[in-house]
């Protein structure tokens, strides 16, 4: 019977994260064991879960008395999960609510297809943390797509995600091969990090997932979508928001790590022209990212 190990980080997020919990505690089980680490990341207060929000599995809390980043203590996480005879770590988000079905449908989905070894499910926004919250009926809320795999725009560096914005009508129901696995949530054999290793801490947060993605392609690992694995992000709920300060400084500098290491020759000399333009008209957290890039200040930074 496989052993499929939760991971998910907590960084002064207690009430998702025990909700998070909640709604792990009601999917269903067929023919695995499941098991929850849950990263304390740097708290302020540490992190403490009760028998009540919890019963179906057991619960492990490992305590980091610094901020690692989603990088680091995912890290942490995924360590754990292998120490203890993990099969697959389930790398997931605090900040997410799951349909009953979603686990049993992406452990199937190593079955359906053979070469598979990492796997993502179809994200909705949940209700309310739409990007555009006044573009939907009523009735569309929920079933907005948050990813629906991943596709590298190597012309400008920029990662995006399949269907984001769009209400689904079933027009990305195919199981299929995808770029790169988003960090919300993925399912990951145990041997991929044999292979590739674990998430490059120099981005601490967002790029590591792409960057996880590449190194597992560059390996001959297949990424997959499976469509009937269905969860709710409560998108940027643990980053300020979109557009925040923590998103322009790590975006920013984390496009640059992940650009001049990866694309091609004309995207990287655009990206260098970019990043000149930002220092001189970008936000302020921007300007700082991009000078902590070519300053070789990567991990945490300067962020505050």
């Amino acid at each position: 019977m496989a052993k499929i190990f939760v991971s998910i980080i907590n960084f002064n997020g207690k009430a998702d994260t025990i909700e998070c919990l909640r709604s792990l505690d009601k999917i269903s089980k067929n023919s695995f064991e499941l098991e929850v680490v849950i990263i304390d990341n740097g708290s302020r207060d540490v992190f403490k879960a009760e028998a009540k929000d919890y019963k179906n599995f057991p619960l492990h809390i490992v305590r980091s008395e610094e901020n690692l980043g989603f990088a680091g203590g995912q890290n942490l996480g995924i360590k754990y999960a292998l120490s203890k005879g993990a099969d697959f770590v389930l790398v997931l988000n605090n900040d997410v609510m799951l349909d009953k079905e979603f686990l049993v449908n992406l452990l199937a989905t190593f079955s359906q297809k053979n070469d598979c070894a990492v796997v993502c499910p179809k994200i909705y926004f949940a209700k309310g943390y739409e990007f555009h919250k006044d573009r939907y009926k009523d009735d569309e809320r929920g079933k907005v797509i948050w990813y629906a795999g991943g596709v590298m725009d190597w012309k400008n560096v920029i990662a995006y995600h399949k269907g984001v914005d769009k209400v689904d009508k079933g027009q990305f129901n195919k199981v299929s091969e995808t770029e790169f696995a988003t960090g919300c949530c993925m399912m990951v054999k145990k041997d991929v990090f044999d292979s590739v290793g674990f998430f490059d801490e120099k981005y601490f947060l967002y790029y590591e997932d792409s960057d996880f993605s590449m190194r597992a392609k560059a390996k001959g690992i297949n990424i997959y979508f499976q469509p009937e694995s269905v969860i709710w992000h409560l998108n940027a709920g643990s980053a300020g928001g979109s557009g925040s300060s923590l998103q322009d400084y790590y975006i920013t500098r984390n496009r640059l790590l992940f650009g001049l290491k990866y694309a091609g020759v004309r995207a990287k000399f655009a990206l260098i022209r970019e990043s000149a333009k930002l220092l001189i008209r970008g936000r302020r957290w921007q300007k700082r990212a991009v000078f902590d890039y070519y300053l070789g200040n990567l991990g945490k930074g300067s962020y505050k």
